[in-house]
């Protein structure tokens, strides 16, 4: 694939997960939430041009590096997700503001490394970010899906169970997905 389709394609799954991070969804526990993250690292791990051949060591490790910091980012935007549970049982999650603040240090990262490697003169193509871009995703649906299995009434128990972030005020608006 080019590199400008790869480019929109960052682009808009960017965009797609930005948009929908903020607002409250139903979290579908059986739902295959490791398939987008699978396809995009599909796409990326197929681009011959991952690493450039003429810096092989230092273009693996700034590789390793955007991993890390999708990690990261995959980690912290679980973290700063609210989770809770509706009293009809079901389990919905909405970012907050820190989860912004979470995609702007995450991006920020991402620029200096890619300035980084620049600078250094290593050719970089758009299937590094792609592939940290399926760690970050793969991440936050993996625990954010683990938490709400916690939280999702068990079969024939009665009532809401406690979630994480009860107790904060004020409503939170939701919007069927």
């Amino acid at each position: 694939m080019s590199g400008l389709v790869n480019a929109l394609l960052i682009l808009a799954v960017a965009a797609w997960v930005i948009a929908r991070q903020l607002r409250a969804a139903r979290v579908d526990t059986d739902r295959r939430w490791w398939l987008l993250p699978g396809i995009l690292a599909v796409v990326a791990l197929r681009e011959p041009d991952l690493l450039d051949p003429h810096h092989h060591t230092a273009a693996a490790a700034l590789l390793g590096a955007e991993l890390l910091v999708g990690a990261a980012m995959g980690l912290g935007w679980a973290r700063t997700t609210r989770v809770w549970t509706e009293p009809d049982g079901s389990v919905w999650s909405k970012g907050t503001k820190a989860t912004v603040a979470v995609w702007v240090l995450g991006i920020g990262l991402r620029v200096a490394l890619f300035a980084l490697g620049a600078a250094a003169g290593i050719h970089q193509d758009s299937a590094a970010l792609l592939l940290a871009l399926a760690a970050t995703l793969l991440i936050r649906s993996g625990i954010v899906t683990r938490r709400a299995r916690q939280l999702a009434p068990a079969a024939g128990a009665a009532g809401p169970v406690a979630a994480y972030g009860d107790g904060v005020v004020g409503s939170t608006p939701k919007e069927r997905v």
